[in-house]
């Protein structure tokens, strides 16, 4: 079972954080500094610096704070707001992570007299949620169409040669889907710079029963900032009847497994356990 899980799990490291590995940036060197690598089909081997990040706080969002620590938000280029691309339609303008306490990942301004949401919420009518994140639209997502499983592509995730990112959504998946990662490429511009884009369709959520030993949830968590944590989660199994999975990987029933020293992530899995255990009994 543990080979099983170890192989789970660096599926899991290699769905969920290929795509970090090409898009992720590198910090101010006081804070963090790291390469991180993409491995092809070919096994060659293309190392990428990371783009630069600057965490700061933005007056805009000043509102929303957490035991009084304000919220930290992320700029994709420069360290304010005027220094970021102008977003093509579609495109994600920001990401909003939810898993512990909330930031901020600036991407693009919206054009024009347009303004990307500032709310946490997801019912600003401008919020797509997968998982613990929510990806904020310049347009209504009202307008986007539903995506059909296994065929339409959801959205579109390009990393280009100067190491900034656009996600650009196409359609929503419908309520409950999972968005997977369904082809990468790479791609060539006139200066013969390389750039990759990652295009994600959706599945619908079936679990099966959890066996017993079986992990329900597996965890990847990476270091982003110093008290700022990366987290994707993959939930595995149903627990049966009267029994809970770990929804952190902090909480009773989750034990770590393997590290990635290099890209600075940590793997973890998550086990059910009799509902008495949630409240201590």
């Amino acid at each position: 079972m543990t080979g099983i899980v170890m192989i789970a799990c660096r599926m899991m490291v290699a769905g969920l954080f290929l795509v970090k590995s090409s898009t992720e940036s590198r910090l101010p060197p006081l804070v963090y500094f790291q390469h991180h690598r993409i491995h092809h089909h070919n096994h060659a081997e293309e190392f990428f610096d990371d783009a630069n990040w600057h965490t700061t706080v933005n007056p805009e969002y000043n509102s929303y704070s957490l035991d009084a620590r304000p919220l930290r938000v992320l700029y994709q280029v420069g360290d304010s707001e005027e220094d970021l691309p102008v977003c093509q339609p579609w495109a994600v303008c920001s990401k909003v992570d939810k898993y512990e306490s909330p930031w901020i990942e600036r991407q693009c301004r919206c054009p024009g007299q347009h303004k990307c949401s500032s709310q946490l919420a997801s019912s600003d009518g401008h919020t797509l949620v997968d998982k613990t994140r929510h990806f904020k639209l310049c347009e209504p997502v009202k307008k986007l169409t539903k995506c059909r499983y296994f065929r339409d592509i959801t959205w579109v995730l390009t990393s280009g040669p100067d190491n900034t990112t656009q996600q650009v959504v196409n359609c929503h998946c419908p309520k409950g889907a999972v968005a997977y990662l369904i082809k990468q490429q790479a791609f060539q511009n006139r200066e013969g710079q390389f750039g990759y884009q990652y295009s994600f369709a959706c599945s619908p959520q079936g679990m099966l029963r959890c066996q017993r030993k079986e992990p329900c949830r597996l965890f990847t968590v990476r270091k982003r900032l110093e008290l700022l944590d990366e987290v994707n989660t993959n939930g595995l199994c149903q627990c049966p009847h009267n029994h809970y999975c770990p929804r952190h990987h902090t909480d009773p029933g989750v034990i770590q497994l393997e590290s990635f020293v290099e890209e600075n992530i940590r793997t973890y899995s998550g086990y059910c356990l009799p509902d008495g255990h949630l409240y201590g009994t």
